[in-house]
């Protein structure tokens, strides 16, 4: 599939089979997020990669972290939020590193970040898996942060589910960029 292809045709799947993904369809796609532009080189993402037990630890942090958030929160609220983590055989969670030097700006690390990120839903999709991306509460949550040993003002960016689709999704159709774009000639 080419770059031009993957584009177009990818789209995110949220439901896929509980098949495990091989480590080295992983890495491929690591290695497709690390390609990302980043300005002077600093390399700002973290990832994170979740799989098998891993998975379930993350889950259960994300249902102490609602229980904290919401002390009311129901057994079925609380089963929901743990379930979160539990959506694919593997979920990349990508963190981005906070500027280090007075040149570096906070809003290019996060660029290149989202970058990253969507270099890793293109290569899952070029490598016929499924990828969505999700943000959400636990996105902002300290105590998720903490878990994953970020510090409280680092960007949680992206909850990247990845499997395989349990069906073959539909072409997606998507606007067409000329109600968003000016021509300046």
């Amino acid at each position: 599939m080419d770059a031009l292809q993957a584009i177009h045709t990818r789209q995110s799947i949220g439901k896929v089979k509980p098949d495990p993904v091989p480590r080295e369809l992983i890495e491929k796609i690591l290695a497709a997020g690390v390609q990302a532009p980043n300005h002077y080189r600093v390399r700002p993402w973290r990832f994170f990669v979740f799989t098998g037990s891993g998975l379930e630890r993350l889950g259960d942090v994300m249902a102490q972290s609602l229980r904290k958030r919401d002390p009311n929160a129901t057994d079925e609220a609380l089963a929901a939020a743990r379930s979160k983590a539990l959506r694919s055989p593997v979920l990349i969670v990508v963190g981005v590193d906070k500027p280090g030097e007075p040149k570096v700006i906070e809003i290019e690390n996060v660029c290149a970040a989202a970058a990253a990120t969507q270099n890793m839903l293109l290569a899952a999709h070029a490598l016929g898996l499924a990828a969505k991306w999700n943000t959400g509460a636990n996105a902002t949550d300290p105590d998720i942060k903490a878990f994953l040993g970020l510090a409280p003002d680092q960007h949680l960016l992206a909850f990247v589910h990845i499997g395989y689709p349990t069906t073959e999704p539909a072409p997606p159709t998507r606007p067409s960029f000329e109600d968003r774009t000016t021509w300046m000639e």
